[in-house]
């Protein structure tokens, strides 16, 4: 990887080859297949499952696990409402868990009491690129007969008790959006040791076509050269990754430890900015745990500046924006109104009436102090000067 940008040549080199091949059915997957075997290498496990998104990968591994109508699936409400969404697009209902206030993770406590006779699966969410306790929940999901998805759409390389995140529950999604640790523009990729899951998935991404395995994304023209041929075995969605973009995804796999590095090290940087600071609490990091990053991020408890006005401050110093944490996802209009593409019908009245203020104490507490800082910076000299801003700000509201 150039150390000075996210883009190196061996991205171009690899797009290259696909426009190279001009879309020819005959050289279709090739850059799927190795994105696929580079990534599931990388990891440590057999089977990775690319898609066209971080979010299709989420609906997919539920369909293929088979959850829908009547069940119910724990996600926390801090977070992206991708992880929501997918369950709504599986015609399953989201029940929300809680967070724990220090390390910003859904709480395993919170999980068990919202188990109840129609909960189907679990769905940890990696927030900013640190785990949620997993041990626990893997072992609720023992106990109750549960899927756990990991969604692991901020964590690439993050560490849970010596072992990688994404090796931990049944399946894995990664994002590679682009504001992820690795990027296509787009796109996202699913992993597994479980080879019946494995082959699901890849139907349900690839319009049920029973041409395709849990290793093989493309069906072959001479599958289809025959009048008798049956095509397709279920119901599938064409959530398919596009070549050009596994081209892009499968360079950034080849760097992912810089990439991540670079991260690290710009997170490492405003912590050190931080320090001492008894205001600004970072997210606690346990010691069994690796943070992979995605954002370095802090709870602003002051007593007299609010959240814009720290932004505004740090930007008026040269800093660049700060992001927002997500509205708690309940809260949202979508709930509010019911504006849910008509999944509303599948959500029984008493959890309808649970998506309101309260639901979530401590997760609505954080949501509105929580402070997102940039950690994409691929020279340090950047990431440098953006943690020296910061430490001016402190000294100025201090």
């Amino acid at each position: 990887m150039d150390e000075s940008n996210r883009i190196g040549s061996r991205e171009f080199e690899y797009v290259r080859e696909v426009l190279e091949t001009e879309f020819r059915a005959s050289s279709g997957s090739v850059m799927m297949r190795r994105l696929e075997e580079a990534f599931a290498k990388r990891f440590g496990v057999p089977y990775a499952v690319s898609f066209v998104n971080g979010t299709a990968t989420l609906h997919a591994a539920l369909e293929a696990a088979g959850v829908g109508p009547g069940d119910e699936v724990i996600v926390p409400p801090l977070t992206m409402a991708s992880t929501t969404f997918a369950v709504l697009q599986a015609n399953a209902t989201p029940v929300f868990a809680d967070v724990d206030p220090d390390t910003f993770q859904i709480d395993p406590r919170s999980v068990e009491e919202r188990i109840g006779p129609r909960t189907r699966a679990l769905m940890p969410v990696a927030l900013y690129g640190l785990c949620p306790d997993m041990d626990p929940i893997m072992a609720l999901a023992a106990k109750h007969g549960l899927f756990v998805l990991e969604d692991d759409a901020q964590c690439f390389l993050g560490g849970y008790k010596g072992r990688l995140v994404g090796t931990i529950g049944h399946a894995a999604s990664f994002s590679f959006q682009s504001s992820k640790h690795l990027t296509s523009g787009e796109g996202g990729v699913v992993v597994t040791s479980d080879a019946d899951l494995a082959l699901k998935l890849r139907r349900v991404c690839s319009l049920g076509y029973a041409g395709v395995s849990a290793s093989k994304g493309k069906i072959t023209k001479k599958d289809i050269q025959d009048p008798d041929y049956e095509r397709h075995v279920g119901m599938g969605w064409n959530y398919r990754m596009p070549e050009l973009c596994c081209a892009v995804a499968l360079a950034q796999t080849e760097s992912i430890d810089a990439l991540v590095a670079a991260r690290v090290e710009a997170a490492r940087l405003f912590a050190e900015a931080a320090r001492g600071c008894p205001w600004l609490v970072p997210q606690k990091v346990p010691v069994d745990r690796t943070h992979a990053y995605w954002t370095w991020v802090a709870r602003l408890d002051h007593p007299k500046v609010s959240w814009r006005a720290f932004r505004d401050a740090f930007m008026g110093l040269g800093g660049h924006g700060i992001y927002a944490a997500w509205k708690i996802t309940y809260l949202e209009p979508m709930f509010r109104d019911m504006n849910l593409l008509g999944r509303e019908k599948f959500i029984p009245e008493a959890r309808r009436a649970e998506y309101r203020q309260g639901l979530c104490p401590c997760a609505e507490a954080l949501q509105p102090k929580l402070l997102q800082f940039r950690t994409n910076y691929w020279r340090r000299e950047d990431a440098e000067k953006q943690a020296e801003i910061l430490t001016r700000t402190i000294r100025k509201l201090s």
